[in-house]
């Protein structure tokens, strides 16, 4: 073996070293921690300090994990395959209220029991090999696997429940029915600064002016393209409604 080798065999040794020593004290640090908290019988001020640090931290990892899609390795590692579809992926990487939603839920359902058995009924310990935060991240990848599911079961029977009102009530919106079974563009341009709410404004003009809905929603930040349909339908409605009533461009 080499000189270079046997230098680069250290180093590597060295460093194993070092994680192991980091690893072991932050678990005596936890240790340390864990004993305040059960002489305070896990409440009052210290701990509720420790629980606001625990959450956030947990909140903050689980929407990193989301983002980059890891979590569904991690939960699968654990026995459970969610198989995401891309758009789920693509929904949880662009979308950071999702992501909070869905952290801030997880985390919330998996404090209690972590806090009963690891910390009261002494689950977590030093030996075990595992800091606190890692030993609650483990804890919160159980609960997320039902939340994901809840969240797209959800998703999926709104989405279900929008096609079927379009279909009972209402042609689908295009660019071209938006206009054209209620009013020319040119009617719906010239009477455009009555429509007193400046976002239906907004979308409504865009829409005439050929924009598809997916590119009204990155335009204008909207919540979701679903959002914008139902801008367009609602429009729509007072439209027609305002029409039979007698007057054409919506005036009272």
């Amino acid at each position: 073996m080499s000189e270079e080798d046997l230098h680069r065999l250290r180093g590597r040794h060295s460093r194993e070293a070092r994680r192991l020593q980091e690893s072991i004290d932050r678990r005596m640090s936890d240790q340390q921690v864990l004993e305040v908290l059960a002489r305070d019988g896990f409440r009052g001020p210290r701990y509720d300090q420790f629980v606001n640090e625990l959450v956030r931290y947990g909140i903050s990892v689980l929407r990193g994990w989301m983002h980059s899609g890891f979590i569904f390795h991690l939960v699968a590692e654990r026995g459970f395959g969610l198989n995401p579809h891309e758009r789920d992926l693509e929904r949880l990487a662009s979308d950071s209220d999702l992501r909070e939603q869905l952290a801030i839920m997880v985390v919330a359902l998996a404090l209690p029991r972590f806090t009963q058995r690891a910390l009261v009924e002494g689950g977590w310990t030093y030996e075990g090999g595992a800091s606190i935060t890692t030993y609650f991240m483990g804890a919160c990848l159980y609960d997320f696997p039902n939340e994901f599911r809840r969240c797209r079961t959800a998703e999926e029977r709104e989405h279900q429940a929008l096609r079927q009102q379009k279909q009972m009530y209402e042609d689908p919106v295009t660019q071209l029915s938006v206009a054209g079974e209620v009013l020319s563009k040119l009617e719906v341009l010239e009477h455009l600064n009555e429509i007193g709410d400046p976002r239906t404004q907004a979308v409504v003009a865009l829409t005439i002016d050929g924009h598809s809905q997916e590119e009204i929603y990155e335009l204008l930040g909207t919540e979701s393209v679903r959002a914008v349909e139902a801008v367009l339908y609602r429009w729509r409605k007072r439209q027609k409604r305002d029409r039979e009533a007698g007057d054409p461009h919506g005036r009272p």
